[in-house]
């Protein structure tokens, strides 16, 4: 009810100030004459006002009053509030944060007397000080009541920031141990014999085993028991069951005192289907035979807790091998993470987003990813075997298992989550773990979290904060690729001795193990978290090295990035936490010559690898390099700073380009399938090329900006020829151009034709300045009277030339011009002029066929080596690339005009144009496409293995086992892949002698 602001009563705006909600109700529960002590008292009010719900807080203490037998109970328990602050908020803040105590204390007024106690002994009792509070129950009713008083401190110590919320999780499991050994005690006085014929062991799982149990939870447990007196195991079976069973009920049958909480055996072998109790050596055979990789996770948390406490620890000490060895078993962590995903899809719908437990980002993620982490690795390093969540937590961050940052994040999320839940139970003491929809409870919740200002806000906001931290390092850490390799090891490789090192080094193939393990031993030893990562990395890249034809290379590649960026906190991180960055960078050093060594010059190109935030192998486009070195130019103080830096992107960008072909070519553990090769070769043709273009633009405006600032006197493009026009660069390829300018108006023809010719001379300059970088050389041999012409012509003089001089050859070799850089609308003006000469009308005549052939022809007796193997050649030899190029440019210069699919600077288009033209069967042109696509992934292998270019496979069979490996043929099958190549260009052959000499 809304009060007039004239009629409000002082004590009315009182309690407004402190946090009522319904002071009005507040105001007149004050009115009795027994609690004008609290209306009179500041402090009272005040510290009612700091309680979750101040309303529900005076409620409960109004009932607790009345409660009281006698007018004096009651004035002592106002005056002890009154002058004891340690009681004054402990009760308060109880009775604001839980109407199912304040019902407890309605109903046993008395033991208000439990939070008097404010001792240092006193704050963190322990599983004994539970069992003296629980000593005097005689039956299930007097249990429960002595249970509740227990619950009452451990809450009182929580609401008031005594304890943490793992401290209080770990009290209430010690109050459920406590518990346990109550009731098993008082099943064992109802039924002495059965107490005395078996030993019985009780095994805390779950929650409880972790010591980080809620405040309403099923106990998990499952039950051990042997003979004792001589017994016939039979009997002792059943008398322990008996006994086990009578134990269960005391505390979870519900009485007028309520319920304790339910016992749950479920865990036991077989589920609800097996024996409640079984002999120690019935579980073993049991995990050792049938248990499913559920089970053994339920393991990591059991704990002897009641009963036979040397059979307990039998049981825990027998089972702990398996436990730790689950690891090794078959599709053991896709089995863990399916079934994570299955508790995700068996959540109602309307309740996902609520689940403070099971829903994504909720305490689940945290409990699964962590427990999976140990029991990977923990077979190896005993320091993760701990049931307790955040312990393990923050044993897997000291061993470098998790990032520190990480691990500070998961940390906090699942302190705040466990609070919430802690807080939410706590209210009715109800099994629940759905996040209130109400504005009143979300007002108390936020309150008891400490979050006042604006509580039910505040507590949405952190809340989602939390469990979108904890949803993206669960998915980070859960399902990195690296967990489910470091699982498949053996158990002695997780973590490498110097004897199981140079024994996997011999058997994985290591031709020179000693070297390998020196490499091993400088990288590992060590106590440094540096060392204790590379450790857990080691194993697992010691196998993908040894995947590739040369792994002793991969391992001392390794060693060097290491070396170079071992102290940059964020290098073994990504190797560790991000995606497939480990087994990209296994593949790319143990590759072959090109990659590792683009990778030594600029080792933070290792970035590149992983799947976060500026990571990533798709390449660049050509807008995007040229804007990056375009940039770069304009702040370099000269040329050569500029080319230095245009070097630097370049660099870099072969790395990408080059690493994304080798893992695409080796295939990887989140993409085992290869793709296309003919995707992986237009991929490695459009990057390259591309990133010529961009470098050649970043040249030419550092050429310019150096001689004559913004503008240069003449207009002036770059024409690129070739494969470089074709976007078929290789890793090793020249780029062949043409140079063309005009002069601007009224600028003197002479003084164009000098600036013109001066940048010509400094670009090239410029590129071929000595530099460790793969040599960028560009080659102007394509252009008017080749090398006795001049360098660079104005657009009048190529167009006076090619109307009066022009060659077959020439039209031939403008079949792959295009703009690549400088003046876009000179660029475009060149390609009109010369497309008369390409796609001439009507196509050749005959005479002009004979010559191309005739050039054909000379071209390989005159280039070819002597000696080479014609059936090996992947330029010059039989149905390599100048057999299908030759053939597919003859059909562009027959057909252009008439074709305009045929218009096209690159091979593969003009073949498919042809095909849809149908100049060619759909079968030759797959064949000849298969051999351009084969001869062309066949020179960049060799330029990646040898890090040199070269036309024809390796001799050096370690070389040639390497490109075996980057086209497919696994060890061994080198042989094969030469009888493939030749297979596969004889049939290309058989094509060209078909279209290019006989039609």
């Amino acid at each position: 009810m809304t009060v007039p602001q004239g009629r409000r009563s002082s004590t009315f705006t009182r309690l407004l100030r402190h946090g009522f909600t319904d002071p009005s109700a507040a105001e007149r529960l004050l009115e009795s004459a027994e609690l004008a002590p609290v209306r009179a008292d500041p402090v009272l009010l005040e510290a009612l006002g700091g309680t979750a719900d101040p309303d529900l807080a005076l409620r409960g203490l109004v009932r607790l009053l009345e409660a009281q037998p006698t007018p004096a109970g009651r004035r002592e328990l106002l005056d002890t509030l009154i002058a004891a602050k340690p009681l004054r908020d402990r009760l308060l803040g109880v009775l604001g944060a839980s109407a199912a105590l304040a019902d407890h204390l309605a109903r046993h007024p008395g033991d208000w007397y439990a939070l008097v106690t404010y001792e240092p002994q006193d704050l963190h009792p322990g599983v004994e000080e539970f069992e003296r509070q629980l000593a005097d129950a005689t039956d299930p009713v007097s249990l429960r009541v002595a249970y509740r008083r227990c619950l009452l401190s451990i809450a009182a110590r929580d609401v008031c920031g005594t304890t943490e919320v793992a401290e209080t999780a770990a009290e209430l499991a010690d109050l459920a141990t406590a518990t346990l050994r109550a009731a098993l005690a008082l099943a064992g006085a109802a039924a002495p014999d059965d107490a005395a014929n078996c030993r019985l062991a009780v095994i805390a799982m779950g929650k409880c085993g972790g010591h980080e149990l809620n405040y309403v939870s099923d106990v998990d447990v499952i039950f051990v028991g042997e003979t004792a007196n001589g017994a016939d195991e039979r009997k002792a079976l059943q008398a322990a069951t008996r006994l086990a069973s009578h134990m269960m009920r005391i505390c979870s049958e519900t009485t007028v005192e309520g319920s304790i909480w339910p016992v749950d055996a479920n865990l036991r072998p077989e589920g609800r289907n097996g024996p409640l109790v079984r002999t120690l050596s019935s579980h073993l055979a049991y995990y050792q035979r049938w248990a499913k990789t559920w089970e053994f996770q339920a393991l990591l948390k059991a704990r002897p807790v009641a009963g036979d406490r040397d059979l307990g620890e039998q049981y825990v000490t027998t089972l702990a091998p398996l436990v730790w060895g689950a690891a090794e078993r078959e599709n053991f962590v896709t089995d863990v993470q399916k079934m994570r995903r299955r508790v995700v899809a068996n959540i109602p719908a309307g309740e996902v987003e609520r689940e403070l437990k099971l829903g994504p980002g909720g305490l689940r993620d945290v409990e699964f990813a962590v427990q999976l982490l140990q029991l990977v690795h923990g077979r190896s390093d005993t320091s993760l075997r701990s049931g307790t969540t955040l312990d393990a937590l923050k044993a897997l961050a000291a061993g470098g298992y998790v990032g520190r940052t990480d691990a500070v994040q998961l940390d906090e999320a699942y302190r705040f989550l466990r609070s919430m839940e802690h807080r939410i139970q706590l209210f009715r003491l109800r099994r629940t773990h759905l996040v209130p929809e109400g504005e009143a409870d979300l007002r108390r919740l936020g309150r008891s979290l400490g979050l006042r200002t604006g509580p039910v806000e505040e507590l949405l906001r952190e809340w989602k904060r939390h469990t979108g931290v904890v949803r993206r390092l669960h998915e980070k850490l859960f399902y990195r690729p690296l967990l489910d390799a470091v699982a498949q090891l053996a158990p002695g490789e997780a973590r490498l001795s110097a004897e199981a090192a140079r024994e996997r080094l011999v058997a994985l193939g290591y031709a020179d193990p000693a070297t390998a393990l020196r490499h091993l031993e400088a990288l590992a030893s060590g106590v440094t978290r540096k060392a204790a990562i590379q450790r857990t990395l080691l194993p697992v890249l010691l196998g993908w090295f040894a995947d590739s034809a040369d792994p002793d290379a991969g391992l001392l590649n390794f060693r060097k990035v290491s070396d170079a960026l071992g102290k940059t906190p964020w290098y073994l991180r990504l190797l560790r936490d991000e995606g497939a960055a480990a087994e990209n960078l296994a593949r790319v050093l143990s590759a072959g010559r090109l990659a590792p060594d683009l990778l030594m010059r600029a080792p933070e190109a290792v970035a590149l690898l992983g799947d976060g935030e500026g990571g990533g192998l798709e390449p660049r486009g050509r807008a995007q390099l040229e804007q990056e070195i375009l940039a770069a130019v304009r702040r370099a103080e000269s040329a050569e700073q500029a080319v230095t830096v245009a070097r630097g992107v370049r660099r870099r960008e072969l790395f990408r380009t080059a690493a994304a072909d080798i893992v695409g070519s080796y295939g990887s553990e989140d993409a085992p399938a290869r793709p296309d090769q003919g995707e992986l070769i237009d991929l490695v043709g459009g990057a390259v090329s591309d990133l010529t273009a961009a470098t050649l633009a970043g040249t030419l405006r550092a050429v310019v900006r150096a001689g004559w600032g913004d503008t240069l006197p003449t207009r002036f493009a770059v024409i690129g020829m070739g494969r470089f026009g074709g976007h078929e660069l290789g890793y090793g390829s020249d780029a062949d151009v043409l140079f063309v300018h005009e002069p601007r108006e009224g600028v003197d023809e002479r003084e164009a034709g000098q600036a013109a010719n001066k940048v010509v001379a400094e670009m090239r300059r410029l590129l071929q300045l000595p530099s460790t970088d793969p040599p960028l050389l560009i080659d102007a041999g394509l252009r008017p009277e080749g090398k006795s012409g001049p360098l660079v012509r104005t657009l009048a003089s190529y167009e006076a030339y090619y109307r009066r001089w022009s060659l077959v050859w020439e039209s031939h070799a403008l079949l792959r011009a295009e703009p690549v850089a400088g003046d876009e609308d000179l660029g475009r003006r060149f390609i009109e002029l010369i497309d008369p000469l390409r796609y001439p009308a009507q196509g050749l005549g005959g005479e002009a066929v004979r010559e191309i052939r005739r050039l054909k022809a000379r071209m390989e007796s005159e280039r070819l080596p002597r000696g080479a193997d014609k059936t090996l050649h992947t330029k010059l030899g039989r149905g390599g690339l100048s057999d299908v190029e030759w053939t597919v440019q003859l059909l562009q210069l027959r057909h252009g005009w008439a074709e305009p699919g045929l218009r096209t600077t690159r091979t593969r288009a003009a073949l498919a144009a042809a095909r849809e033209a149908g100049l060619m069967s759909e079968e030759d042109t797959a064949i000849l496409d298969e051999a351009w696509v084969l001869a062309s992934r066949v020179r960049n292998a060799v330029m990646l293995v040898r890090g040199r270019a070269a036309d024809t496979f390796p001799s050096e069979s370690r070389e040639l086992a390497a490109v075996g490996r980057y086209l497919g043929y696994g060890p061994g099958h080198v042989g094969d892949m030469l009888d493939d190549y030749r297979r596969t260009t004889r049939r290309a052959r058989a094509v060209v002698e078909e279209l290019f000499y006989s039609s």
